[in-house]
């Protein structure tokens, strides 16, 4: 009968008692100690590598969107200073205009387009700035004179003949001043 179960469809693949092999007996492994060691420090020395080149792909990364943000801050620069120029002309047009009433129509719309190109470069972070009355600061202001001023300490700035720009800080234009004597 075990020879009919054995043939049989149902029992194919399977292995009997009968033909199994007696189990044989295995010693547990067992790893040296200098072994375990080694793995060990093998391991510490994969993890150091593993944190290192994290730290070095963050410390990239990080480099990357400051080397980003420069390139956008040198190109608004490029451009601001192609544009003021014509910001300086539309209000010394603005002062010409000034005098005659007969242009008061035409000025208005001056002044709407000096109005629009001055919001459009604070959006891009370029500001203005005019420093009467401050102190001359070489790194901010360009001076054109020196004139002697009564009630104004040296060294400040009297007169502004043409207002400087910053981009996010940083001078763009300085300010092209005269300071008192």
């Amino acid at each position: 009968m075990a020879a009919e179960e054995a043939a049989s469809p149902e029992n194919e693949g399977e292995i009997l008692l009968e033909d199994a092999e007696p189990p044989v007996e295995t010693e547990p492994v067992v790893v040296p100690a200098d072994d375990l060691v080694v793995a060990r420090e093998e391991a510490a020395k994969y993890l150091s590598l593993a944190q290192r080149t994290q730290a070095d792909f963050e410390n990239f990364r990080k480099r990357a969107a400051r080397e980003a943000a420069a390139a956008a801050d040198r190109g608004t620069s490029r451009l601001a200073k192609e544009l003021l120029p014509a910001l300086d002309h539309l209000e010394l047009a603005l002062q010409a205009s000034a005098q005659d009433p007969a242009a008061a129509e035409l000025t208005k719309g001056v002044r709407l387009v000096q109005d629009e190109l001055a919001k459009a470069l604070g959006r891009a972070g370029i500001q203005a700035y005019s420093p009467q009355g401050e102190r001359f600061d070489p790194e901010q202001h360009e001076a054109m004179a020196q004139l002697p001023t009564e009630g104004a300490a040296t060294g400040t700035v009297v007169e502004v003949y043409q207002q400087g720009y910053r981009l996010n800080g940083s001078v763009l234009r300085p300010a092209r001043v005269v300071v008192a004597a």
